[in-house]
């Protein structure tokens, strides 16, 4: 949950309040010259004159209800930090849920969360919420609530649940933030509570779907005579890491490495920031999870998950983004594999203007063209670069552009364009873009010209949502640093949802809804549609079944195929120490070969157990199972199947251990991985683990060579350690 339920927020604006809390009207936060001490218990002196917010209301499953739980937010600042308390009460403590989990792990938990937008131009803002055990959770969300979690900052938080509900404090460093540097300052306030066991989320100022933006609707707020600290940060890192794979019939070393990288952050103003980095240690410490890998039409999508990339990539997305479109990201940042210099410019030029860059030397490149003996592009480097300007404008308009160009060895691709919004109305907008591509590959080859354009129209209420796009792109359109999954088509896709609001106390709010997209495929001249009919009962205890109906088609290799079929999925938080969530899905589908692809049909299951004993500790068990069966005679073409179990003893807010299974059953093989993590603050850790691969097969030292076997044989094991420390001036 977390911060992606105020993406719900998007359907939500906030109504006119009383003339004291209007959220057109500033209120004077209470400037304190004590600042409180950060340990959950609100009996500081300074609470007593706080600004007090407490008239909560209900938007999630229903908008401008009563609260169920009684909820205050008292707000207090010095030069140096903006302080907040949380006093939320329960009438049944016991259920309160709240585990002690690592930094941005509070999803399935209570929560409370304060959304700053320290502009107060109603573009967006930073956001910050805490469990009832104070742990943190910190990321940004745009004009609509929509969030991403991948920002980290620092900043003190603590919690205490009590007999009459909890309470929290949290202390958010104007260091860790950017903004115009004024004598008074407006900015814009928005708190929000979630309580999981009634599926309630409330908030304050009151929202209703009749305000517009989100943001443009929440409660501004003043403040005065803030010490500008430049923010000056480095953060040096060491890695040290020895793998063994198994070779000629042995498990033989490959030697140790030890690597020494240095990342650094200049604030240049109170609201754009520098961050450069030397020989990165980009290595994942958190492991993708399995996916299917077999019988794909486009590349896997993985999310970012390094800090360097992750901070500040808000500012990255772009207008005319729906999840029907194919064009996923213009910046995909895991393209850059293994950087040796990064430098990153992100912030606000003036009031309005907002300018974003990336640069980056990739060596993965040469070192894949090494391997494979290219000696002309060998040790080369990829060259990136990466622009993003936006001009802000009323409320969540903006006029924007892109500018990306990737460069290796006579490779060329170079990406520019327009985006933007234009509010209609409170309750509609329109968004537009449009890319044009030039791509070469060689130094002799040929350039390609290619584009993109992009519309949507969105309109939104209490009941309705709607959601029309129309997308065409050329064949030859590419994005070397972006995500895109399918040219040379015209698209029209298209979601319309009912949302009624039922008098039971079984569900909450029941919507049906149509998500279909219609498109025309050019190099065949064939149409093509899919359609998905949902029904989705939404109730207490963050439970959720759906039902679907699936009527559509897909051209592939100039031959149209069915992928017509039927799903059912739930999830449900069964008891505080449990949560379960499934689906099964039978449909139509296609086995991907351009020379010779053929109709089939198949099952899909998927099940997610996690428990959590007690606070310390969870354990979670995950099963993914695909199937293909050919049509024209029955016969199964594959299964697969991927087990992960997954437990994680938390031992504080700082301090985890972690033990990963996953069994692949199409690959035969067994990855089991252990980590030690220590967290003081983003930017000081500690990373201890061993990793370690089991397939089934056997050395034949007649034969010299590896057979199947009935036996599991460990291949690969690793171990790694990382230590960094954050240096803050």
């Amino acid at each position: 949950m977390g911060i992606f339920l105020l993406g719900t927020l998007a359907l939500a604006a906030a109504k006119p309040l009383d003339d004291r809390h209007g959220p057109a009207d500033g209120i004077a936060i209470h400037r304190t010259g004590t600042a409180p001490v950060i340990d959950g218990k609100l009996d500081d002196p300074v609470w007593q004159q706080a600004t007090r917010f407490d008239e909560f209301v209900t938007f999630k499953p229903d908008f401008g209800k009563p609260t169920s739980e009684p909820t205050c937010v008292l707000v207090a600042y010095d030069r140096k930090n903006i302080y907040f308390a949380f006093d939320c009460r329960d009438s049944e403590p016991s259920k309160i849920k709240a585990a002690m989990s690592k930094r941005d792990g509070i999803d399935m938990d209570d929560w409370i969360g304060v959304v700053l937008d320290t502009f107060g131009d109603s573009q967006g803002g930073y956001l910050f919420e805490v469990n009832p055990l104070g742990v943190q959770l910190d990321g940004m969300i745009n004009a609509d609530g929509n969030g991403d979690a991948s920002f980290d900052t620092v900043w003190q938080s603590r919690g205490l649940i009590h007999n009459g509900g909890y309470s929290a404090e949290v202390a958010v460093p104007f260091k860790s933030l950017r903004y115009p540097f004024r004598k008074k300052i407006t900015m814009r306030l928005l708190l929000s509570r979630y309580i999981g066991r009634k599926s309630e989320q409330t908030s304050f100022p009151e929202l209703s779907p009749k305000g517009g933006a989100l943001m443009a609707q929440s409660q501004k707020i003043e403040l005065s005579d803030i010490q500008f600290e430049r923010p000056l940060e480095f953060i040096p890192a060491v890695t040290f890491n020895q793998s063994s794979v198994h070779g000629g019939g042995a498990l033989s070393s490959l030697g140790r490495n030890t690597d020494f990288s240095l990342t650094g952050k200049l604030g240049l103003t109170s609201n754009l920031t520098l961050d450069a980095a030397y020989n990165p240690d980009f290595s994942q410490v958190e492991a993708d999870a399995g996916q299917m890998d077999v019988n794909l039409r486009y590349s896997i999508f993985y999310s970012e998950k390094r800090p360097f990339f992750m901070e500040g990539m808000e500012n990255f997305n772009f207008a005319t983004a729906m999840e029907q479109n194919t064009v996923g990201a213009v910046a995909y940042t895991r393209t850059i594999v293994d950087p040796l210099l990064g430098l990153k410019l992100t912030g606000k030029i003036g009031t309005r203007n907002v300018l974003s860059g990336i640069f980056a030397l990739d060596e993965f490149p040469g070192d894949m063209a090494a391997a494979g003996g290219d000696s002309e592009r060998a040790g080369r480097e990829a060259a990136f670069t990466i622009l993003r300007y936006k001009r802000q404008m009323s409320q969540d308009n903006f006029v924007g552009a892109f500018f990306t160009h990737r460069r290796f060895a006579g490779d060329l691709n170079s990406v520019g364009g327009i985006d933007g919004r234009w509010r209609l109305n409170q309750t509609s907008f329109l968004e537009y873009s449009a890319l044009g591509s030039a791509s070469r590959e060689g130094r002799s080859g040929r350039n390609e010209p290619g584009h993109y354009l992009g519309l949507r129209y969105n309109f939104s209420n209490r009941h309705w949502n709607v959601d029309l796009g129309f997308f065409d792109l050329s064949e030859s359109f590419r994005i070397d640093t972006g995500y895109v999954t399918r040219t040379a088509i015209t698209q029209v896709p298209l979601f319309v949802m009912y949302s009624a609001y039922p008098k039971s106390k079984i569900f909450q709010r029941i919507d049906t809804f149509w998500w279909s997209y219609h498109l025309k495929d050019k190099p065949s001249d064939l149409f093509e549609t899919y359609n998905h009919l949902v029904l989705r009962l939404n109730m207490p205890r963050q439970s959720q079944v759906r039902f679907d109906a699936i009527l559509g088609n897909e051209v592939f290799a100039l031959q149209r195929f069915s992928l017509s079929g039927w799903r059912l999925r739930g999830s449900t938080q069964i008891a505080k120490q449990l949560y379960l969530e499934g689906g099964y899905r039978r449909s139509d589908r296609i086995f991907y070969d351009e020379a010779a692809p053929f109709q089939g049909r198949g099952n899909t299951a998927d099940l997610f157990l996690l428990f959590q004993p007690f606070g310390k500790l969870s354990t979670s068990l995950g099963l993914s199972y695909y199937d293909f069966i050919r049509s024209s005679d029955g016969q199964k073409i594959y299964d697969y199947t991927i087990w992960r179990g997954r437990t994680t003893f938390q031992v504080n807010r700082h301090l985890f251990f972690r033990g990963i299974v996953e069994y692949n059953n199409y690959w035969k093989k067994i990855n089991a991985d252990f980590l030690a993590s220590f967290t003081y603050i983003p930017g000081t850790v500690i990373y201890a683990g061993y990793g370690s691969a089991y397939e089934k097969v056997k050395w034949s030292s007649e034969d010299r060579e590896y057979f199947p076997s009935d036996d599991y044989l460990q291949t690969k094991r690793s171990f790694f350690f990382k230590a960094s420390y954050l240096w803050r001036f």
